[in-house]
C-alpha cells in the first residue's frame, strides 16, 4: 500500500520550519506527531534511598537540560542550598547557557565541552580534585560511568529522573502506514500500551543503532534504519524511503 500517514514518536515540533513540515510538503503524506515516552522527576523519598550527598561535591556534570531542571527541582523540595562555589560543567554551551535559569551566570565557574561527552573527559582531567556529581536518567548511556571511571574521575551517579512510557490509551489503534521511533524505549512503550500489537504492513522506521536493535529484540520487523550515509538524518531517510516505496503505486 503507498505510504499517506506517518506517527512521529516525539512531540510536535514548535516551529514550522521543521524538516518534518517540509517533508510532508515534498511527499504529500500526512504527518503526525505523538510522544511515546516521557520524563518524570524522582521524588524525595527516592533521592533519599540513593543516599547522595549533594553537598559532598564540589562540581556538577550536566549532560542535559532535563538533568539542570532536575538538579534544582530536587535541591529545592529537599531544602539543600548549594552552595556559590559549586561548579558547573556541561557538555554543550547551549547546556552552560541554560544554567541562567538558576543561577547567576557570570558569577559561577561554567565550563563546557562541544556537545560530546567522551570529549569533556579531557576537560574533566584537568580538575581532578574535584569531587563530581553526575545527575542523570535512569536510562543513562553506560558510556557516561565507564569513562569517568576509565579515567580515574571522582564522581558520583545520581538518578534525579527516570523515562516511563505514556499512556497511549487515547490512539484506538494504530492506524499508520509508518512508525518512527528514536529509543528503546519509545518501543517498550509501543509494546506496553498495545500488547497485542500486529506489525502487518506498518513500515517501522528507528534512529540509531540502539533503537534498531530494540526493534528486532522485539520480534517487529525493521524497515528503515537511520542515520544512513546518504541521508544523516531522519527526515532525509524518510524522504528517500517514501519516494522509493510510493513511485510502485503511480
Amino acid at each position: 500500500m503507498k505510504i499517506k500517514k506517518i506517527l512521529v514518536s516525539q512531540p510536535k515540533p514548535e516551529t514550522d520550519k521543521s524538516p518534518y513540515f517540509e517533508l510532508a510538503q515534498k511527499t504529500n503524506v500526512k504527518i503526525d506527531f505523538r510522544p511515546f515516552i516521557q520524563v518524570e522527576g524522582v521524588t524525595c523519598k527516592e533521592f533519599r534511598a540513593q543516599k547522595v550527598d549533594v553537598l559532598a561535591h564540589t562540581a556538577v556534570i550536566f549532560t542535559s537540560k532535563t538533568a539542570i531542571d532536575n538538579f534544582f527541582r530536587v535541591n529545592c523540595e529537599m531544602r539543600i542550598l548549594v552552595p556559590e562555589t559549586m561548579k558547573y560543567f556541561c557538555v554543550s554551551e547551549s547546556i552552560a547557557y541554560y544554567l541562567q535559569k538558576y543561577i547567576i551566570y557570570r558569577k559561577r565557574k561554567i565550563f563546557y565541552g562541544n556537545g560530546e561527552f567522551a570529549d569533556m573527559i579531557d576537560i574533566l582531567s584537568k580538575h581532578k580534585d574535584e569531587k563530581f556529581l553526575v545527575p542523570l536518567s535512569d536510562q543513562h548511556k553506560k558510556e557516561i560511568p565507564e569513562l569517568l571511571h576509565k579515567n580515574s574521575i571522582k564522581h558520583t551517579i545520581a538518578i534525579l529522573y527516570k523515562t516511563v512510557s505514556s499512556d497511549l490509551s487515547d490512539l484506538s489503534a494504530i492506524n499508520y502506514d509508518v512508525l518512527v521511533f528514536f529509543s528503546p524505549s519509545g518501543i517498550k512503550s509501543l509494546l506496553k500500551n498495545f500488547p497485542e500489537f500486529q506489525q502487518n504492513d506498518i513500515k517501522i522506521a528507528s534512529f540509531g543503532a540502539h533503537t534498531a536493535q530494540a526493534v528486532k529484540e522485539a520480534g517487529l520487523r525493521l524497515d528503515l534504519q537511520a542515520p544512513l550515509p546518504e541521508a544523516p538524518s531522519m527526515t532525509m531517510a524518510l524522504e528517500q524511503f517514501i519516494l522509493e516505496h510510493n513511485k510502485q503505486y503511480k
